[in-house]
């Protein structure tokens, strides 16, 4: 049996005073129903960093800055294998107001909500404060 290409995908794991950003996936797309950080697919010559503050801009409306690389996780789901770039981001510039699904929750609930299983790590290291938020 051939092994399932890779997806690329890059996500932004943006914080702010204490809360991060998150949105919950419409009904008709694959993890309906799951919530997640903003991010997508990697376009054909583009780096996974550049489709993570594109994907950030694109979906929520919000420019931000990247901090730098927490982790990569290669997740097998039943619609696709996904290699996934998880970067840690900060908004860029003067307060935006969020596009819709997306909003701000706090880190101390981020436990109550449902996330596919590849962010299983990135969202155990988030509630364990491996990641501190840097000073504005």
């Amino acid at each position: 049996m051939a092994s399932q290409p890779e997806t690329l995908i890059a996500v932004a794991v943006v914080r702010q005073s204490g809360r991060v950003l998150i949105g919950k996936r419409p009904p008709d797309v694959p993890l309906a129903g799951f919530w997640e950080f903003p991010g997508g697919k990697v376009r054909q010559g583009e780096q996974p960093e550049e489709a993570a503050v594109r994907e950030c801009r694109e979906e929520t409306g919000l420019e931000i800055r990247l901090e730098g690389p927490c982790e990569e996780v290669v997740f097998p789901y039943q619609h696709g294998r996904l290699r996934i770039h998880f970067f840690l981001a900060r908004p860029a510039g003067a307060p935006a107001a969020i596009q819709a699904p997306f909003c701000w929750a706090p880190l101390s609930e981020l436990a109550g909500y449902r996330f596919p299983p590849a962010n299983r790590s990135v969202l155990r290291r988030l509630l364990e404060g491996d990641w501190k938020e840097p000073a504005v």
